[in-house]
């Protein structure tokens, strides 16, 4: 009888084209703040921004739901990016010293972003110089030339977008030397370039900037010196004024100069002005300056740094100065690079008015209003720092109605009054994508927060913060103070940004969430045992928060906590802002971290487990139902704590004599590889390999799986909960259930009774212990559900009875699903009898870490829907299987193995899609689904120039085969180690006896594989690498 009752289902017939339609894995979008960011661009004609990082990706943003996403090749930090302003080129510069052309292009109607060229080290590309270390890029307005400041004080000059080396225009130190008195120089070098800048008014002519000090006014026409600026400490920065009369220079003493830009009849210039604005003690540097003209009269100064060394020398602080108005932007990391948004044309005579103020530091982008008094911050539609404080456990929640999500927008919005009401600056492109079909929400735990946030679409927007600290009593209220600078306070410091790295109190950590979306009730719980209780409210308030407290050891002797101390709550009335306010705080004895809980809105119970036991709460008539200890007379481990500092080291000796004592007991079990018994056994697997016909199909090799010995540590802790109207008492009769799991295999079923919505206030809920089922391998219990008689998971609570699903089928059988982390069993309701089961350890190697039941839905046929069970392994692979047979469908590699914080931050959505961290601050979003995906899909119109007519309108020429259009890779040489002089190129001379094309050269030096490709490329009529790009 055995041998047919976990006998699989015949497969359908059309299965394959069924399984295709619905399932489908992809990567879709990267939500958050990207990870180490290095460099920062901004494209004004565009209006989109450029971000790089130190893993080497790239990534631009415009509007809402416009992003594009690129990896360089090598995995190098970026340390500058440049845009060819208008025309969808991106330059960037990595830290090997190599340059890279990414590209905007049209694909089917959509934006994408890839490599195409890079000038890199290793190639040489002409007959002439070996370039140093690239300290500043600047590509011209014209877009057709980028000049390139190096570490030896030469510039050169690149045709843009060929990449192409500009030898006869290479500005060398020697000329810049001649015109510079000599009292000055000194025999002296310049240093490297510190910064270069195009004349506003001229494109002709290039303000240079030297570490030393000296900045020069280059016309590349005469390729003369019109003006030397002779400054006296070390260069950090340049800027002009928008008229071309004026520029300001930044220097390492913390201070700034501004000099006049005089006529022709004056060579060397003074300054007219020199300030150190948080002086006259030392200060720090000034690494960069802007000057933004504006209409009310008085300019913008906007400088990073300039802090005094020894008050304030560690704050990271970008300065908005306006006449006698300043304020000083104090982040909480390290300040990457800023830019103003303005108009990309201003008349002559006309004004700049600067709208905002952007600014990237290592955890956050800020976005400053210029224009409103004040200077508020501008909320940011995404790019939102996930990792505020560092994200503890995360929870998704589908279709939330329309009244619900109202109300979460409106409370989100109160507590913000003081951000500005202006629109987003950085809104360029068009966001293509359809929009979502139904409101999603994402909720992540932090440091006593919870977070709310839109993840309908592609982009991960903020909604409302909720706060559990002021609950209890804690030592965080002085961090309110701190935000607010005192009114005689110098620098007056203002924070900005809502990266907090500091963690107040880790009790207060947010373990588990649980939220009904149909009548707004909340749980949350944490480190300390905490339980709240809370519902939303649309008005403020003040009241006490009711405490109950209970007691998951229920009297067992001999066990002692010797972990962290409870929260102590606060006592008398609390204010609580619009949102969702704390009604009961259910207090777990011990107060160990809360390992899973469950809300039943209808029931108005709530259960809660931890490693010692689990409970059941009523939070209507606010008394306790049930606590039940799940310890083991061993688990003596759980009750020190994951925050304890007394750990036994008598015990931990134990722990490791019995693990030697273990491992030799099983070595001398084992069989000697070279024993005569061995090689017997071996030959006897063969012959009987031999012996059985060919056409026999031999049954899947499956892992002998050891059964978990019950005295393992931590056995109590309970995995997971589960509500369910379902049979357990009898096959007649349903009724109100409670379902636990622990880490020992175990399953606890509860029937309960609970009164009707009239006698809430009169009857108890009671609940009475059913069923008592222990997994034979003891392996832990990851998830629990309960299947109708259709085999389709038990809707939500209230979904029915408002028509989003469909009613149960209470006529036929239920199943009882159980997933562990190394098999997963169906059982029949009430009887509890094995129906099917898949033992997943024993068939793959590996374990469950997360499951869900998803409902996806078909790309072919509308009208087909599956219920399915995922499942994410400790391999970072995803099964899936159909429900209720557990016949296995498909299975995808999702994450790394070595990525653990990745795997077990996944959560999955209803409709079968996913979030995981790929790093603190930043969700990957994946699907299952062929028809449910979420991806980016936008358009830039880019505007590119057709000729080489800007190239003559600064006086550069360049050869035939070194037009932009060309679609071949032009690379040359950057050499760390080599010193820019006229003669470098003779330490490495090429013999030549005519005119050496870029081709010639490649064709050279390059290996056989890229002369094959580019053989390739030049007999195709469209020219374009392939790559991994995202819509």
């Amino acid at each position: 009888m055995m041998k047919f009752r976990f006998r699989r289902q015949g497969a359908e017939p059309n299965r394959e084209r069924i399984r295709h339609d619905l399932f489908a894995f992809s990567k879709t979008v990267e939500h958050g703040f990207p990870s180490q960011p290095s460099a920062l661009a901004y494209d004004p004609r565009l209006r989109v921004m450029a971000i790089g990082t130190k893993a080497g990706a790239v990534k631009l943003y415009g509007a809402p739901g416009v992003e594009l996403t690129g990896l360089h090749k090598e995995t190098a930090t970026v340390t500058q990016l440049h845009f060819l302003a208008g025309q969808g080129w991106l330059l960037s510069l990595l830290d090997d010293n190599s340059l890279h052309l990414w590209e905007i292009y049209q694909k089917e109607g959509c934006s994408h972003l890839e490599e195409t060229r890079s000038f890199s080290q290793g190639v040489q590309a002409a007959r002439s110089c070996v370039i140093t270390r690239v300290t500043v890029i600047l590509p011209t307005s014209l877009g057709a030339v980028a000049c390139l400041g190096t570490e030896g004080g030469a510039v050169y000059f690149l045709a843009l977008p060929a990449l192409v080396l500009l030898e006869d225009k290479t500005l060398f130190q020697n000329e810049i030397l001649q015109s510079v008195p000599n009292d000055y120089r000194c025999g002296k070098a310049l240093g490297p370039v510190e910064s270069i800048q195009e004349h506003p008014q001229d494109a002709g002519r290039l303000l240079i900037g030297y570490s030393r000090g000296l900045v020069a006014l280059w016309d590349q026409s005469t390729r003369t010196v019109q003006h030397l600026f002779l400054g006296n400490q070390q260069l950090e920065s340049l800027a002009w004024e928008h008229s071309g009369k004026n520029i300001v220079s930044s220097h390492s003493d913390g201070g700034y100069m501004v000099w006049a830009v005089g006529g022709s009849g004056q060579r060397t210039q003074q300054p007219v002005m020199a300030t150190i604005p948080y002086g006259p003690f030392p200060c720090k540097a000034i690494s960069k300056i802007l000057w933004r003209s504006c209409e009310s009269g008085n300019p913008f100064i906007i400088f990073s740094g300039g802090m005094p060394r020894a008050s304030y020398g560690d704050r990271h602080c970008v300065s908005v100065l306006q006449g006698q108005s300043l304020a000083t932007l104090d982040f909480t990391s390290r300040v990457i690079d800023f830019f103003t948004v303005q108009d990309p044309e201003v008349p002559e005579g006309g004004f700049e008015n600067p709208r905002a103020l952007v600014v990237l530091v290592e955890e956050e982008l800020v976005v400053i209003d210029l224009q409103t008094p004040g200077w508020p911050t501008i909320p940011a539609p995404y790019l939102a720092p996930l990792h505020s404080s560092a994200i503890t456990c995360s929870y998704h929640i589908s279709n939330v109605p329309l009244k619900l999500w109202e109300r979460i927008v409106s409370a989100g919005e109160q507590q913000s009054p003081r951000l500005s009401s202006a629109a987003w600056p950085i809104n360029g492109g068009k966001n293509l994508a359809q929009e979502p079909t139904q409101r999603g929400l994402l909720l992540t735990g932090c440091d006593g927060t919870v977070r709310f946030w839109d993840a309908s679409g592609v982009s991960l927007k903020p909604l409302y913060k909720l706060g559990t600290a002021n609950i209890f009593q804690t030592d965080c209220e002085h961090n309110d103070s701190l935000n607010q600078a005192g009114e005689e306070e110098w620098p007056p410091f203002r924070k900005v940004g809502c990266f907090d790295p500091y963690s107040d109190d880790p009790r207060l950590g947010i373990q588990k969430i649980a939220l009904c979306k149909y009548t707004a009730k909340m749980v949350v719980a944490g480190t300390a045992g905490q339980v709240l209780v809370m519902e939303l409210s649309d008005d403020k308030s003040e009241h006490a928060v009711s405490v109950a407290t209970v007691d998951l050891l229920q009297d067992h002797e001999g066990f002692t906590w010797k972990g962290h101390n409870r929260l102590a709550p606060r006592n008398g009335p609390i204010a609580f802002t619009p949102g969702f306010q704390p009604s009961v705080l259910v207090q777990c004895v011990p107060p160990a971290a809360v390992t899973a809980v469950t809300l039943h809105s209808k029931w108005n119970l709530v259960a809660f487990g931890t490693s010692h036991g689990f409970g059941l709460f009523d939070y209507h008539r606010r008394n306790p139902v049930l606590a039940r200890c799940t310890l083991h007379p061993n688990d003596s481990l759980a009750m020190e704590g994951p925050l304890s500092r007394v750990k036994s080291l008598k015990k931990s000796l134990r722990q490791s004599f019995c693990r030697i004592r273990k491992s030799r007991v099983s070595g001398k079990k084992r069989l000697n590889a070279g024993s005569p018994s061995s090689k017997v056994q071996e030959a006897n697997a063969q012959l009987a390999e031999q012996a059985g016909p060919p056409e026999v199909e031999m049954t899947p090799v499956q892992r002998r799986i050891e059964p978990r010995s019950a005295d393992d540590l931590l056995s109590g802790v309970v995995r997971c909960l589960y509500f369910a109207d379902t049979f357990l008492r009898d096959a007649a009769h349903h009724g109100p259930t409670m379902w636990a799991g622990t880490n020992s295999g175990s399953v606890f079923a509860y029937a309960l009774e609970v009164p009707s919505q009239e006698k809430f206030s009169e009857r108890a809920v009671e609940a009475v212990l059913g069923k008592e089922i222990q997994l034979m391998h003891r392996a832990p219990v990851v998830a629990i559900a309960v299947l109708d008689g259709r085999g389709n998971p038990l809707p939500e609570p209230y979904e029915v009875s408002r028509d989003l699903a469909k009613a149960p089928d209470m006529q036929g059988s239920h199943s009882m699903l159980i997933s562990s982390e190394e098999q997963f069993k169906v059982f029949t309701l009430p009887k509890v009898s094995a129906k099917t089961k898949f033992k997943l350890t024993a068939h793959e190697g590996c374990r469950v870490r997360k499951v869900a039941l998803v409902s996806l839905a078909s790309a072919g046929a509308e009208e087909r829907v599956e219920n399915c069970l995922a499942c994410l392994t400790n391999l970072g692979d995803i099964h899936i299987f159909t429900v209720p047979a557990l016949q296995p469908q498909v299975h995808y590699s999702c994450i790394r193995k070595e990525d653990i914080s990745g795997i077990a931050s996944c959560v999955f959505t209803k409709h079968g899609q996913g979030f995981y961290l790929i790093s603190p601050s930043e969700f990957e979003r994946f699907s299952l689904s062929a028809r449910n995906v979420t991806e980016p899909l936008c358009c830039l119109e880019v505007s590119r120039l057709q000729d080489t007519s800007c190239l003559r309108l600064c006086g550069i020429s360049i050869p035939p085969h070194c037009s932009p259009g060309s679609p071949e890779e032009h690379q040359a040489t950057f050499s760390p180690g080599s010193i820019d002089s006229p003669s470098s190129s003779m330490e490495n001379p090429l013999d030549t006896t005519g005119d050496i094309t870029v081709e010639e050269v490649k064709d050279f030096l390059a290996s056989s594989e890229e002369v094959e490709r580019n053989m390739r490329n030049a007999s195709e009529d469209e020219v374009r690498p392939a790559g991994i790009l995202i819509k």
